[in-house]
């Protein structure tokens, strides 16, 4: 599917009037930087000025493109597939009308058209896609910077929410694919697709349901052995699936057959967004770790805080050898605590956080480091994170500086160096949990 997602060429056809949703995919596609040939395509023809580029629209696709974005009503998706089929590889379908709103047969003409070309379909009934790594934004959600996860999601409004809050979390994206109704295309497929990109090292996935449950989980399964897969799974409840079902035409089923699936592939579940994007950055830093944790703080109750976490997810505190807390003893005030979590009190600067992170990463019992920083106001928080950073430690290190004004210095430093930071004790713990999933998967 590199025809998709690292395109040479596309297509863009629907109306390209401002605020239409086929030019504000060309919009999108043109300042985002795209390599490749655009062509926008509409029977009236004329010009469109998109991006700060200004466009000849043709009256209809007379060369062959990699992919065709198509944004026109739904009654003449199939005879524009048919016609066009012979000068492109894939099409994304961004028109509604189809089976989510009862009318099967024309998403059946639409697949028969497409297969009679050899043509792949996304959609209908979808937000677009993504080829980040491309320059490639064939959507009208917000552009993302380039990563490691690639998100794959049944809902397309969920899609365009989840980059949002994508961005706001320092996500790096390698792709994104919101495939609808799957009339061809569907879930198993992507995880398939994106298991084997270079570019992607893990996966998100959100789905409603699915058609082909034994596909699926085999897909599943594959994509989990090479890479982290996160699930977020809607319409739990007996509601929540009624309502799963009239969205996309896809059955919701059992959640607990569903549950059972997931762990059965090794896929990691998560219950809500903020978990998805949690699981996202620690896989961004780490592969895994293990469940021996050391907390190092400089304030105490965030430091219960964290252990009471780590315990309740199955963590466990790491046992200090007694020739880790001699070292410790030799250099830090008396005040402090050499027990986990190690307490280095309000006051603690850049040697104490740095030293301290370098002998507690040579103990054997140790697998993995969470670091807490609430700076007072007359220590800077950048000061901290430079301890963090230039720490000699080849174990993960999971951090939780807050908050708000008193530590952004610090936490775009360690943005900067590819250190993502957890705005809370608990979802600091709980990002170790799950590294610990991956690792004894």
């Amino acid at each position: 599917m590199d025809f998709f997602f690292y395109p040479d060429s596309v297509a863009v056809f629907g109306s390209f009037r401002k605020g239409a949703i086929a030019y504000e995919i060309l919009r999108n596609i043109v300042e985002g930087g795209f390599e490749g040939k655009i062509i926008p395509v509409n029977p009236k023809g004329g010009s469109v000025e998109a991006g700060g580029e200004v466009l000849e629209i043709r009256r209809r696709l007379d060369e062959a493109v990699d992919t065709a974005i198509i944004a026109v009503p739904a009654k003449i998706v199939p005879a524009l597939i048919d016609e066009i089929g012979p000068l492109i590889k894939g099409a994304v379908v961004i028109s509604a009308g189809f089976s989510e709103v009862g009318n099967e047969g024309l998403e059946r003409e639409l697949v028969e058209k497409a297969k009679k070309h050899g043509v792949r379909i996304i959609g209908p009934n979808c937000a677009g896609i993504f080829g980040v790594h491309r320059k490639f934004f064939g959507s009208f959600e917000v552009r993302v910077r380039p990563g490691g996860l690639a998100l794959i999601s049944q809902s397309g409004a969920f899609g365009g929410a989840a980059l949002a809050m994508g961005n706001d979390e320092g996500i790096g994206f390698s792709a994104f694919v919101s495939y609808g109704n799957a009339a061809d295309l569907n879930e198993s497929d992507f995880l398939l697709y994106f298991a084997d990109d270079e570019n992607t090292k893990a996966i998100a996935l959100y789905i409603e349901g699915v058609r082909d449950g034994r596909r699926f989980l085999k897909a599943l399964r594959y994509a989990s052995s090479r890479k982290p897969v996160i699930v977020l799974k809607a319409g739990k409840s007996e509601s929540g699936a009624r309502a799963a079902a009239s969205h996309t035409g896809s059955l919701a089923g059992s959640y607990e057959i569903y549950r059972a699936a997931f762990r059965q592939a090794g896929a990691i579940e998560v219950e809500e967004m903020e978990e998805l994007f949690d699981a996202a950055k620690a896989f961004e830093m780490y592969e895994r770790a293990g469940r021996r944790v050391t907390v190092i703080t400089n304030s105490g109750g965030p430091g219960v805080l964290a252990t009471d976490r780590l315990e309740k997810l199955g963590l466990e505190l790491a046992p200090l050898s007694d020739e880790t807390t001699a070292r410790l003893k030799e250099f830090l005030p008396p005040q402090c605590s050499v027990k986990n979590p190690i307490d280095l009190i309000a006051d603690a600067d850049y040697g104490r956080y740095r030293r301290t992170m370098e002998i507690v990463c040579r103990d054997e019992n140790v697998d993995a480091l969470l670091v807490i920083c609430v700076p007072p106001i007359f220590l800077p928080s950048r000061e901290i994170a430079r301890a963090v950073i230039e720490a000699e430690c080849d174990k993960p290190i999971v951090v939780n500086f807050m908050a708000g004004e008193l530590v952004r210095d610090g936490v775009e430093l360690l943005e900067k160096a590819g250190i993502k930071n957890f705005p809370t004790p608990e979802r600091a713990a709980r990002a170790l949990r799950w590294l610990s999933l991956r690792a004894r998967s």
